[in-house]
């Protein structure tokens, strides 16, 4: 091994003794430069120990950017498992399924496709599959700390036959049944911060909005503290479902 080499190695070794004796806030504030080293916690002290201005910006951290320090590594985890138990190729355009890690935890999209469709036809009630995906889902989320949005999206260009039943109820009812399907299996009520219906107004086909990928079901997972820090207080979420 070339003696830069070993020098470098050596380095590297004493920053992670060093990082590693240190108490939770310093590992926070770490954590949060190498995540972000252009807007790190550094900028409003001399360095990552305590000083002026330190202690500020690291309550800055947990209040206003909490879910910066989120376990990437755990969620990442997560959503293999989740695909894992629905048995879907995740590297399928076409998966009825799709799970995204996000900046503060995991966003789930169901799919209303013709061959593997979570709800009915024009309508909010699950068919086998869907309610065999929410089952899983519910585990997943009664297994770890989330809060839970739900938003239902429908694509244009739906008719009911009946006047007071548009894209608006459609994507409202199936947000809820959501809901109410994650709470029959078992996820608390509390946990659930928003259920929204959008009607056909955010499409993910722009220049298609009466595509059938349009038309689904996205749930965010957003991470509570004990995903991105065990020694921050637990949060509360509040219900706001319908």
């Amino acid at each position: 091994m070339a003696y830069a080499d070993f020098v470098t190695a050596m380095m590297a070794l004493f920053m992670v003794l060093w990082i590693s004796a240190q108490d939770q806030e310093i590992l926070i504030a770490t954590s949060k430069y190498f995540q972000q080293p252009f807007n790190a916690p550094m900028e409003a002290s001399s360095g990552v120990m305590s000083g002026d201005g330190s202690s500020s910006a690291l309550e800055s951290i947990t209040e206003s950017e909490p879910s910066s320090i989120a376990d990437l590594s755990l969620l990442n985890k997560l959503a293999q498992e989740f695909y894992k138990l629905l048995d879907v190729d995740e590297t399928s355009r076409e998966a009825p399924v799709d799970v995204q890690v996000t900046n503060d935890g995991l966003r789930i999209t169901m799919f209303n496709r013709s061959d593997q469709a979570i709800f009915q036809e024009g309508s909010a009630e699950f068919t086998e599959w869907g309610r065999f995906v929410v089952q899983n889902l519910a585990w997943l989320v009664a297994a770890n700390q989330f809060k839970i949005r739900v938003d239902g999206h429908a694509a244009s260009g739906f008719q009911s036959g009946r006047d007071d039943y548009t894209v608006w109820e459609l994507s409202s009812d199936r947000a809820s049944s959501m809901r109410r399907a994650l709470q029959f299996f078992a996820v608390p009520a509390d946990r659930f911060e928003r259920v929204t219906g959008f009607g056909d107004t955010a499409p993910i086909m722009l220049g298609d909005p009466a595509a059938r990928a349009n038309d689904r079901v996205e749930i965010s997972l957003v991470v509570l503290p004990p995903l991105r820090n065990a020694a921050a207080p637990q949060a509360s979420a509040t219900t706001a479902a319908q």
